[in-house]
């Protein structure tokens, strides 16, 4: 496992579409994925400790920032044949027995991964309601293992509090702290 963190943000890149299987059994674009107010792109996987870390606040975070109007994809593009928990089947189990408020969809090829520059799980793209990217950063201070509770019982939500300021304003905050996790398993690496 090499840790990864993402670059900077690259305010105003437009999202890339894309049309992936779904583990719901249907198939997902840029267009059926958005919100009114944007959209949120995961890159993440079944098998990382640092996307683990962090599902259950991951879960609770899209449910509520959809009732903003700020809908989210999460995208699996590892080489499942070294990583058997990244499965197709595994990828269903997962989706379902933690009830994902969002698609859980693979990008078999990689090309999708690699259109958006994606380096790790998790990775996270914010978009506005131009598609125009806003946010690429953590959700949390969370590394392997989740962050403690922080003095006001929760730790600060990065990416949460980032797109609900996009679904208010249509701008992300200035200043991001980079995500960190497992690098993207690529095929043939």
């Amino acid at each position: 496992m090499v840790s990864t963190t993402t670059p900077i943000c690259d305010f105003g890149r437009s999202a890339i579409d894309f049309d992936l299987p779904g583990v719901d059994g249907k198939r997902h674009s840029l267009a059926s994925a958005r919100g009114p107010k944007g959209l949120l792109v995961m890159f993440i996987c079944n098998h990382c400790p640092y996307v683990k870390a962090v599902i259950q606040r991951l879960i609770r975070d899209t449910r509520e920032l959809r009732a903003m109007g700020m809908n989210a994809i999460a995208i699996m593009s590892n080489d499942p044949s070294d990583y058997p928990e990244d499965s197709w089947d595994n990828m269903v189990k997962i989706a379902k027995d933690l009830d994902f408020p969002f698609p859980y969809v693979l990008d078999e090829t990689q090309a999708v991964a690699k259109a958006y520059g994606a380096v790790c799980t998790p990775d996270f793209f914010g978009f506005n309601d131009k598609l125009e990217l806003q946010y690429r950063g953590r959700l949390d201070e969370s590394r392997k293992e989740t962050s403690p509770e922080g003095a006001n019982g929760r730790p600060r939500r990065d990416l949460f509090e980032a797109m609900q300021q996009v679904a208010l304003t249509g701008t992300g905050p200035a200043e991001q702290i980079p995500s960190i996790g497992c690098s993207i398993k690529w095929k043939g690496e």
